[in-house]
């Protein structure tokens, strides 16, 4: 149904369209609005369009089309100005369309989309006719597919049968030659069973044979037996003699003892030699001292006992910054959202990182600053203040997986504290011997 308001050349702008827009039509509306986008300032386009300010046309289509289509239905400053672009690209077409005699050469959807953009009188019959153009051409794309599809499955079904055919001699000849094969079998079967008696006959001559060879055998054992009872005996006599020798060698020094003695001295003085020429200091490392441990006296994060403080009092994230060579790692968007959200997120690293510079500036202690990249729109231009280490996660990386790789690249035992409120990262990090501490902590001893 279409309704229309009092004539002139701007009736079509009170036309409706009843209907959904057809598929083609609208990809050639999102086509005419990416490629006239760029001609309009920012402050020209829709609050929703301008993050796509500086997309290509071709990505601005692929990724903003439904906003696009939408704003250009619904906001008619924004159809009026992409219109008028139009009209620059493209103005026989547009006035044709005017003049309510649209080229008779030109594609049907193209003038149904700038029927569209441009609202002539007239202009949904436009569309209208171009969803009906390309719904009959789609048709008979299908009919041409499906007589297409139908010829190549007979030529398929062809092919089938040729090769059954084919295949039914091939396993034709199979079966022939499996037949010559099984008589071949059948035949080496007789053969092999007639061998297998044979063998048989020559098993039962072998263990004739292997009986007797058992009774010789146990003959040569029993013999065995009795040398070596014998030889037992005269290993006795020789035992006997040995200790009788052993005793005569204990009653007196024998020559090669004192030569022994006499090579070992000489061992020594040498090496009493060699240490003085070398100048050797004495050993003053032992291997205890190497064993990595805490020794009494040294504080950790852990040795902290606050003293009676709360967890709370920003007193206790003092004591910690005062340990030596102590690391203070920050998730960033944690603490400015916990403190003060409301502000932009540009603002918030600004206010953040220039506080950290104070605490930097006043503690010594090393202070990295750990911001979500996932966030950003665009890269951030931004100069780190004096004593700040800023870093932005990786795509695909989380600011939470950024802290805890920090964490495991400090060597044990180094004073480490980190600043979130989030459960998962505070458990995270005290596994691997970190000191957690809540954002609301760092935000009292900022102020």
């Amino acid at each position: 149904m279409v309704e229309t308001t009092g004539g002139g050349p701007q009736d079509g702008a009170a036309e409706v369209l009843d209907r959904p827009l057809p598929d083609g039509v609208r990809r050639k509306v999102v086509q005419i609005v990416a490629d006239c986008f760029g001609g309009l300032t920012v402050a020209e386009l829709p609050a929703q369009l301008r993050q796509y300010a500086r997309f290509t046309p071709t990505r601005r289509a692929k990724f903003a089309g439904n906003a696009m289509a939408a704003a250009l239905e619904t906001d008619p400053l924004f159809r009026q100005r992409i219109g008028e672009k139009l009209r620059e690209s493209q103005p026989e077409l547009t006035g044709a369309l005017d003049s309510g005699s649209p080229p008779p050469a030109a594609d049907p959807l193209d003038v149904a989309a700038a029927a569209y953009v441009v609202r002539p009188s007239g202009w949904v019959k436009l569309v209208a006719a171009a969803g009906e153009e390309a719904q009959r051409a789609d048709a008979e794309r299908a009919d041409e597919e499906t007589r297409a599809e139908l010829e190549r499955l007979r030529a398929e079904l062809d092919r089938a049968r040729e090769h059954t055919r084919s295949e039914t001699e091939r396993l034709r000849a199979e079966l022939d030659a499996a037949k010559k094969e099984t008589d071949s079998l059948h035949r080496k079967l007789r053969s092999a069973l007639a061998d297998v008696k044979r063998g048989e006959a020559a098993l039962r001559k072998l263990r004739g044979e292997m009986e007797a060879v058992r009774a010789e055998g146990q003959a040569q054992v029993s013999a065995a037996e009795s040398e070596t009872r014998r030889l037992k005996a005269r290993l006795g006599e020789s035992e006997a003699a040995l200790e009788a020798a052993r005793r005569a060698a204990r009653e007196g020094r024998s020559v090669e003892d004192m030569r022994v003695r006499l090579l070992l001295d000489t061992v020594l003085d040498a090496a009493q030699g060699l240490r003085r020429e070398l100048a050797l200091p004495p050993v003053s490392v032992r291997p205890a001292e190497t064993v990595d441990a805490v020794e009494p006296g040294r504080m950790t994060p852990k040795d902290i006992a606050a003293r009676a403080l709360s967890e709370d009092d920003p007193a206790v994230l003092g004591q910690l910054l005062a340990l030596p060579q102590a690391h203070l790692v920050v998730d960033g968007y944690n603490v400015t959202k916990t403190g003060y959200p409301q502000m932009p997120l540009e603002k918030q690293r600004l206010r953040l990182l220039g506080q950290l510079a104070q605490l930097a500036a006043q503690t010594g202690a090393e202070v990295t600053c750990v911001f979500d990249g996932a966030e950003l729109a665009a890269p951030v231009l931004l100069a780190p203040p004096r004593g700040v280490r800023v870093l932005f996660s990786k795509p695909g990386v989380t600011a939470d997986e950024l802290i805890r790789q920090l964490v495991r690249a400090e060597p044990p035992g180094r004073p480490v504290i980190v600043v979130s409120t989030d459960r998962e990262v505070a458990d995270g990090v005290a596994r691997a011997g970190a000191r957690p501490v809540a954002s609301a902590v760092l935000l009292k001893r900022l102020s």
